[in-house]
């Protein structure tokens, strides 16, 4: 290349720069901040709370449940749902996504070959006679590259990477939440048989009492107002036990549903063992490790991480670009001449783009990627503050449940002992009728509320598992340590 060539390009590098000043993105700044788990307090919520630094809940955690049964299930449901195959076509997505920006960085070279056969009009014809016929052969090659003299393009694959990342942190995220939601919809299952239990026992009382109530009928002792009112209570007892049925099987119905399976799936389920409450311990780390445990904490702080590589992607196209294409090949009316020196041809065409006045059309594109950055991190914060409140609010409340089922479970043996004391007391025809309708009515509320509780223990145990990521390592992705987001400058 001579020196005059040399100077030329410059001369036109340093021109485009100064004229690349009437394009600027001056003025426009984020201003998302943040959050520092560190500073959002919580050791008064959580005071008095176990903790250990090996509590963090096992990628298997709903084996400390303790059925088997429910461990081939959610097995089946994250093999089968299809919520799974959503959340991985997602992933794929994205991954694809991040695969196309990383090419769009690479040259491209194509080649190409042709034939084209063509008779000509008499206004087409060199000669002036027409009719003629011509063959036409061609073959060549082009090559384009866009030099990314300011790390826009890799700042694009950079941004698409971090997507792709937060879409698979989302999938495992899908699978903490699928587990949860087969562990939950397992117990209602469970719940749901203690209730119809529950309806069977009430209606045999009712049955019994209904027996008691005609023999003191036939004896005198009570009127026939008094019968009839027994056997409303029975009705009510039977149309409570073909509710309990339709739960029972609508129950059935919603797991088999997560499991994406048909309904019948539900039928083959066995009866639910009554399951156990996980022990409450929380790590010694919260919350400051919770940011590398929680799936939604992690794929947010990717999300914050490609929306700042945007901003840079979106900055550079400020700046002058530079692009590269040539073409060499051959192309000629004979066969025998072509690739003879007349046939064959080439170019090379170094340009020089230079943004100077686009209507703020990059200004506006620049500022919707600041928004972007600040939704990011508005919505990592929000993720952040909820996690710690969801662990929080649920040992909070795990800690209340154990004394309710306590207090409950009391309540429940007394009405039991009084039911069966003002029953015998019936049947001798002592007592009146009112006083074994109270009587029953609290046994069955006390029974019911037992189960509920019951049932809400598990659940929230459940939660618990869930809040604390289940089991999830975010400490495999690069990027999920337990430093917070910073700032887009």
């Amino acid at each position: 290349m001579s020196s005059k060539t040399l100077r030329t390009g410059l001369s036109l590098v340093l021109a485009a720069m100064t004229l690349a000043g009437c394009a600027s993105y001056s003025g426009l700044n984020t201003e998302g901040k943040s959050l520092d788990a560190k500073n959002l307090k919580a050791g008064q919520s959580l005071s008095g709370v176990t903790l250990s630094p090996a509590a963090w809940p096992k990628s298997d955690w709903w084996k400390s449940l303790g059925d088997p049964q429910l461990d081939g299930l959610i097995r089946e449901a994250l093999h089968d749902s299809p919520d799974m195959q959503i959340a991985d076509a997602r992933a794929h997505q994205a991954s694809a996504a991040a695969y196309a920006a990383d090419a769009a960085r690479m040259p491209t070279l194509d080649a190409s070959a042709g034939v084209s056969r063509s008779r000509l009009a008499r206004d087409q014809d060199p000669s002036g006679q027409g009719g003629t016929y011509s063959t036409v052969r061609n073959l060549s090659a082009s090559f384009n590259y866009n030099f990314d003299l300011w790390g826009g393009q890799r700042d694009a694959w950079e941004a698409a990477l971090g997507q792709a990342r937060a879409a698979e942190v989302d999938q495992q995220a899908a699978q903490l939440t699928l587990s949860a939601d087969v562990a939950r919809a397992y117990s209602d299952l469970g719940q749901a048989h203690i209730v119809y239990d529950l309806a069977s026992e009430d209606l045999k009382r009712t049955k019994q009492m209904l027996d008691l109530s005609q023999r003191r009928l036939s004896s005198g002792i009570d009127s026939q107002y008094q019968f009839q009112q027994t056997e409303s209570l029975e009705a009510t007892s039977e149309a409570s036990l073909i509710d309990a049925e339709k739960r029972l099987q609508s129950a059935k119905i919603a797991l088999a549903v997560l499991l994406g399976k048909g309904p019948d799936r539900g039928n083959e389920i066995a009866r639910p063992k009554i399951l156990q409450a996980s022990a409450v311990a929380l790590p010694s780390v919260l919350p400051a490790e919770l940011l590398g445990r929680r799936p939604d904490l992690v794929a947010a702080r990717w999300r914050v991480e490609a929306a700042s590589k945007n901003i840079d992607a979106g900055k550079t196209r400020f700046y002058p670009n530079l692009n590269l294409s040539a073409a060499a090949g051959a192309e000629s009316l004979l066969g025998d001449a072509m690739f003879g020196s007349a046939s064959r041809f080439f170019n090379i065409a170094p340009t020089i783009s230079v943004p100077i006045f686009d209507g703020g059309r990059l200004r506006a594109d620049l500022d919707s990627r600041d928004a972007d950055y600040d939704l990011a991190v508005a919505q990592y914060n929000k993720s952040l503050v909820k996690a710690l409140g969801d662990v929080s609010d649920t040992i909070n409340q795990l800690r209340d449940i154990g004394r309710q089922i306590g207090t409950q479970q009391h309540a429940t043996d007394i009405a039991q002992d009084s039911y069966n004391t003002v029953v015998q007391r019936y049947g001798s025809g002592i007592g009146n009728y009112l006083d074994v309708l109270s009587i029953e009515q609290q046994l069955l509320q006390a029974q019911r509320q037992l189960a509920n509780l019951n049932a809400e223990q598990i659940d929230l145990s459940i939660q618990l598992m869930q809040a604390l990521g289940g089991g999830f390592q975010g400490e495999t992705l690069t990027a999920a340590n337990a430093a917070p987001a910073t700032q887009h400058n």
